[in-house]
């Protein structure tokens, strides 16, 4: 067998490893950086590259100072006291370190999103604005010949455009009013966006310093010796070698959501719509188990509704699924189950909405909300875009469409009596702009996503004008949160709550320290860049 030796072996690529091995390099480590897929970035790259980082000094600049024990106890909250909080002062206190230290390494700065509304910014310590943060656009260009290197979106790659210039433009609730022209032409010339221009910075970072991630290489077994983690097995062009790492092994490469064995052991739902690269296999959660780190929270993920339009692929090896962030947020829109009533806010942000997807029927033993269906209406239409579906165009065939309610319901296997009942009760909602069933619209984050021109409310249309549309929507994630227990250096623990020598974990192979919540747009990259780099000064410093 072929080994080679290394200080740090990190596996992934995405802004967890990214971030490991930018601060790695700093402290003169000699690295290997092993990806499975055969593109730099994982699920990072095809996401909107925004960071919560509470406390950042973008923030600050701007104005916008945090009361620590006010930011602690939104965090405590909204992970509904399952997140671990041990680590809330590590996020508050190290990230905005972590974020400064990127920006100097990658030479680019961040831009505070100050009207970006956290996820819940009603609860206790909740803020409507300031702590997430956007990257600018990146010209991939800069990478020479290893542009084809990073990942792309496959979802909006092909238009991009900041945060700050999707909520100037009102991208979703005026999708007829962008300069499409201008945006298509930086597509063309090699411009990336979002998570993609994070990664393409860190990237060329990487390559500059002499630094080549190595592709099609999946860390698939941890090497023991001296009591502790020596190295990694790697499957690389056929074969298995052993990378030997002197100070230690990252952990960063993927959580459990296209491994159908492991969501079935732990998630509280099937999980048939996961959004993320379908490499991410539960691979670094094995090996972790394997040398008896402890696990949290397991059960949980970074939910978010899903919507597929047929023959879209990843990789070409897995369906397409996209998220779904907008529709079900603007007037004339909502979410009906088989019974053909509402069941969640569909404003709300998406890893909250999604959670009543989840409910069982105890009766009839199978979930009440599944399937589930985004219906919206011709008024939609005129002002909106539903998916493939837009003004002028015929509607897709595989968007179920029809002339009244009653007929969409027998086209879907919808209820008709439950969806016209439901359809008339929304109506009734809408025409005063109070959903008294699910408190639609009655948050800053609903009211974010929502119309700002619509007559009544933001959030709030009657359903009434035909043609009527069903799009099936699906409860996916864009990655699990279940993973080995780490401390503020981002060691893996043991059972029995020892640091297990030379393992680290971060990202989404970490055991998220949110809980159950979400507290921010970013919390997933936030989480990735602090424990990465943490991970990096403990093993290398």
């Amino acid at each position: 067998m072929k080994i080679e030796e290394f200080d740090l072996v990190i596996a992934g690529t995405g802004a967890a490893g990214m971030s490991a091995a930018l601060r790695a390099e700093a402290l003169g480590a000699k690295i290997a950086l092993v990806e499975k897929s055969a593109y730099v970035g994982g699920t990072t790259a095809i996401s909107g590259g925004v960071v919560w980082a509470p406390n950042n000094h973008h923030q600050r600049a701007a104005g916008h100072e945090e009361d620590r024990d006010l930011l602690r106890a939104y965090m405590k909250r909204v992970s509904q006291d399952r997140g671990d909080e041990s680590l809330f002062d590590t996020y508050i206190d190290e990230l905005p370190r972590a974020i400064r230290f990127l920006e100097e390494r990658a030479e680019f700065e961040f831009t505070p999103l100050l009207d970006y509304p956290d996820y819940q910014p009603e609860l206790i310590g909740g803020r409507e604005g300031g702590r997430s943060l956007d990257n600018p656009l990146y010209d991939t260009k800069r990478l020479g010949v290893d542009r084809p290197l990073l990942r792309r979106n496959l979802v909006n790659g092909a238009l991009p455009l900041t945060i700050g210039e999707a909520m100037a433009y009102r991208v979703f609730s005026n999708p007829f009013g962008l300069p499409y022209q201008e945006i298509v032409q930086r597509g063309k010339d090699g411009i990336v966006h979002g998570g993609a221009a994070l990664i393409g910075r860190m990237l060329e970072r990487l390559l500059r310093a002499g630094i080549r991630p190595r592709l099609g290489a999946a860390a698939k077994r941890l090497h023991l010796e001296d009591g502790g983690v020596g190295g990694v097995y790697v499957e690389e062009g056929g074969e298995t070698l052993l990378l030997k790492a002197r100070r230690g092994v990252v952990l960063a490469s993927d959580g459990f959501e296209w491994d159908p064995e492991l969501c079935a052991q732990f998630l509280p739902i099937e999980m048939k719509h996961p959004l993320s690269p379908p490499h991410n296999t539960g691979d670094a959660l094995r090996m972790a188990h394997s040398v008896g780190a402890a696990l949290r929270t397991m059960n949980e993920a970074w939910w978010t509704p899903a919507v597929q339009i047929p023959g879209e692929t990843v990789d070409d090896i897995a369906p397409l699924h996209r998220g779904e962030f907008s529709i079900r947020c603007l007037p004339h829109a909502i979410i009906v189950n088989r019974r053909g009533r509402r069941f969640t806010n569909e404003a709300r942000n998406y890893n909250d909405m999604t959670k009543p997807f989840f409910d069982q029927d105890s009766s009839r033993h199978e979930p009440r909300n599944l399937p589930a269906f985004l219906i919206a209406d011709g008024q939609y239409l005129e002002r909106y875009i539903f998916l493939a579906a837009s003004r002028g165009r015929p509607i897709p065939e595989f968007i179920p469409h029809a002339d009244s309610l009653e007929a969409l319901a027998e086209k879907t296997g919808i209820d008709p009596t439950g969806l016209v009942d439901e359809v008339a009760r929304w109506n009734e909602f809408s025409a005063r702009g109070e959903d008294p069933d699910f408190g639609r619209g009655s948050s800053a984050f609903d009211r974010f996503y929502g119309d700002p021109e619509a007559p009544v409310h933001p959030n709030f249309g009657p359903i009434s004008r035909p043609p009527f549309m069903a799009l099936p929507i699906h409860p996916g994630a864009m990655g699990t949160k279940g993973g080995p227990r780490v401390d503020r250096h981002a060691r893996v623990l043991s059972v029995e709550g020892e640091p297990i020598k030379g393992l680290y974990a971060a990202g989404n192979a970490q055991g998220s320290i949110f809980g159950a919540g979400y507290p921010g747009a970013g919390a997933t990259i936030g989480q990735a860049i602090l424990f990465g780099t943490l991970a990096a000064e403990h093993a290398a410093g």
